[in-house]
């Protein structure tokens, strides 16, 4: 079994908070890439953390309250050796696309569920997921700086904002972490974003850094694609046959490397800085160690550049979600 060693742990922000460079996206775990098992997935928690990898995440929105309850499970007794980062703002709409909520009153209403289903007293690190257009963000960063005073919540962070977001979010509190997708595969908004996060020293958690699975090359004909995976464009028809050919690329320099694609793939990312910590999720512990072997893997500089040119930036065919759910990104 590998164990994060200590000395490569990277500081979140300005916090207190140092985390392995890998963490664990829990999304997965509520069904969304396939049926899950919550007993498995409380194993593979625990594992995770034995393993030294404390940096959890998940979501209200994430199976709506469940994959929260299953991180409380696996966590309980172990909350001391969790950095536990949740997030809130989307809210269930029957039949539609998912709303968003910033409003203050709504902020202290999900931070508090939230807390009840994880059975905890604090959240070391609480996202608003999505921005809402209806509430100046200065007004939903206010409520959130609240909990901050309140003792509900350690630390700030933003998912898919915009970078001016970003800035004006920062002016109101301390920003500590903004989390974007981010990969080899997809990463046009990332990079502009991380422009700003550098110059303001808030840290980039780079979410879905395998490209959704993508890097991993396991995906090899449409068929292979399961759960909610098969409504994003980037898998469908041409979009899946273009990437696919992309993924070629990593396979053939993986190779000779004498990695796996996904691992060169994490190692590129972390390569970005010392700024950027990954989130890859799964449901099986096989694959968490597979993700931690990326620590090992040293890139030169020359590697990290022939890797992004193998994959320039906005080669990826197909948005990032379904065409309906794209506007409530990178606002």
């Amino acid at each position: 079994m590998k164990r994060v060693p200590d000395n490569l742990r990277r500081r979140l922000g300005a916090s207190d908070l140092r985390v392995s460079p890998i963490g664990l996206g829990c999304m997965s775990l509520s069904g969304i890439y396939g049926a899950a098992d919550d007993a498995q997935s409380v194993d593979l928690i625990r594992a995770a953390i034995e393993r030294g990898v404390e940096h959890l995440d998940t979501a209200d929105m994430y199976g709506w309250g469940h994959n929260e309850e299953v991180v409380g499970r696996a966590i309980r007794g172990l909350r001391e050796k969790v950095v536990l980062a949740t997030k809130f703002g989307q809210v269930k709409r029957e039949g539609g696309v998912n709303g968003v909520d910033g409003r203050p009153e709504y902020v202290k209403q999900a931070c508090e569920a939230s807390l009840r289903r994880l059975g905890a007293d604090v959240i070391d690190l609480y996202y608003q997921h999505r921005v809402d257009p209806q509430t100046p963000i200065e007004e939903t960063v206010g409520a959130m700086a609240d909990l901050v005073k309140a003792g509900k919540v350690r630390y700030l962070g933003l998912s898919e904002a915009h970078p001016d977001t970003v800035r004006r979010a920062h002016a109101v509190h301390p920003i500590t972490a903004v989390e974007t997708e981010y990969s080899l595969l997809y990463r046009v908004e990332a990079e502009e974003t991380r422009r700003v996060t550098r110059d303001l020293g808030i840290s980039f958690v780079a979410y879905s850094p395998l490209g959704r699975g993508f890097l991993t090359g396991a995906l090899r004909k449409p068929e292979d694609i399961d759960g909610r995976r098969a409504a994003h464009p980037r898998f469908q028809g041409e979009h899946f046959a273009a990437n696919r050919r992309l993924v070629e690329r990593v396979e053939a320099l993986a190779a000779r490397k004498g990695c796996l694609p996904s691992q060169i793939a994490l190692a590129w990312v972390l390569a970005q800085g010392e700024d950027v910590v990954a989130i890859p999720g799964t449901r099986y512990i096989a694959r968490l160690d597979e993700n931690l072997g990326a620590l090992d893997v040293v890139l030169s500089s020359g590697e990290v550049a022939e890797l992004s040119a193998a994959i320039p930036p906005g080669a990826a065919s197909g948005d990032r979600y379904p065409t309906a759910a794209m506007p409530a990104v990178y606002r």
